[in-house]
């Protein structure tokens, strides 16, 4: 058996298991992939301050996440296609999320429904919201949210306009997957994928039932979700959400001073520091990078999290430094999940947990909570 003590570990395994169209889709970025690399360079790139001779015998990761008590700063974003690169994955992704006291949150793109996650459970989860042209539709998911008990809304701003992901458009990415002589062979030679495939009822996005129609000149993921995206949104629009959510409400995609003062004028209780994985705007800075800037934007008036290639504890404590409250995990978790199920989750959280719990020792750290810029070697 493979042993696996990294998040690397995971993704080398994921990238056998599961076909190369559904890998891409989580591992690679947009156009020239620059800010993709980017976020990970930019993240190596910053240096921890180790001290010695301080008593660490007892140390603590627990926080709150927009509200929410966590047993470490860290919670799983919201991913399309989960449940592609894991039969039921976001049943899986929840119940391993809900077993390590850290919040799980659904994509309005996942392949199991609110409705799914909530009949399987009974676990609390957040939810994620893209702003369509339909707002009625959006209006469905608020309330569909609600009755699930959600107390968290993740409302995502930066895909009014798709950016253009090569590798997807090569690999033919469609939902439901679709065999093609070109990918056929790929995915027979990953038995065990199609196995759990099989197994399942859920193939095509649970969330977008009745509104999606699928096989009918969809050429690819992306010409559909251009179709039916909003461009002309604005921070009305977002505001109209507020109106709409009574729980916590979170933005996710925020890389600028003023639009995190934006975030705070309509209300937000979160906004998350992210580039979309560098999926989006390519040449974009890195989520590292602009964490600074936005925290002291702020001033402590809304609760600042973080992700762009989080994939490790030391990852999590130089974000939580330089003025994160936690950070998310999307492709570190679709690794994890594709590779060995929920099983595999919970023990990525586990990996990342122990690496930030040693890390924060070796930083002379007994709290998370009273991390702060003096960890950071400038």
């Amino acid at each position: 058996m493979t042993v696996i003590n990294s998040i690397a570990d995971f993704r080398e395994l994921a990238r056998r298991r599961i076909p190369r169209a559904i890998f891409d889709y989580a591992d690679r970025g947009s156009y020239d992939e620059i800010t993709l690399r980017r976020n990970r360079a930019e993240l190596d790139a910053v240096r921890l301050r180790q001290r010695v001779m301080v008593d660490v015998a007892r140390r603590s990761l627990a926080t709150t996440l927009a509200g929410q008590t966590s047993s470490m700063p860290l919670g799983i974003a919201p991913t399309g296609l989960t449940g592609l690169f894991h039969a039921d994955g976001e049943i899986h992704g929840l119940r391993a999320a809900s077993a390590a006291g850290i919040p799980f949150c659904l994509s309005t793109l996942s392949i199991c429904s609110i409705e799914d996650l909530h009949a399987a459970t009974k676990l609390p989860f957040w939810f994620q919201l893209y702003l369509m042209r339909d707002r009625a539709f959006n209006a469905e998911l608020i309330e569909r949210a609600r009755a699930a008990a959600c107390p968290v809304l993740v409302l995502t701003l930066d895909l009014q306009v798709m950016g253009v992901r090569r590798r997807d458009a090569k690999n033919g990415l469609s939902v439901p997957p679709k065999l093609t002589m070109r990918n056929l062979i790929d995915v027979l030679c990953r038995p065990r994928w199609v196995a759990g495939m099989l197994s399942t009822r859920r193939h095509s996005f649970g969330n977008l039932e009745g509104r999606m129609s699928v096989g009918t000149g969809m050429r690819n993921l992306s010409e559909w979700i251009a179709g039916q995206f909003d461009a002309s949104a604005t921070w009305k629009d977002a505001a109209w959400v507020r109106e709409r959510w009574p729980g916590k409400l979170v933005l996710k995609g925020v890389l600028d001073a003023s639009d995190a003062r934006e975030a705070v004028a309509i209300g937000a209780d979160a906004v998350v520091v992210s580039n979309h994985g560098g999926r989006q705007l390519d040449g974009a800075t890195s989520s590292i990078d602009a964490l600074p800037e936005v925290a002291e934007a702020l001033k402590g008036r809304c609760e600042v999290l973080f992700d762009g290639g989080v994939v490790s504890g030391q990852d999590i404590l130089k974000a939580v430094a330089l003025g994160a409250r936690g950070c998310l995990i999307g492709k570190a978790f679709l690794y994890a999940l594709a590779a060995r199920g929920g099983a595999g989750v919970a023990q990525a959280i586990n990996i990342i947990r122990s690496e930030l719990d040693v890390s924060l020792a070796l930083t002379g750290i007994t709290d998370i909570q009273s991390v702060d810029a003096g960890v950071i070697r400038r």
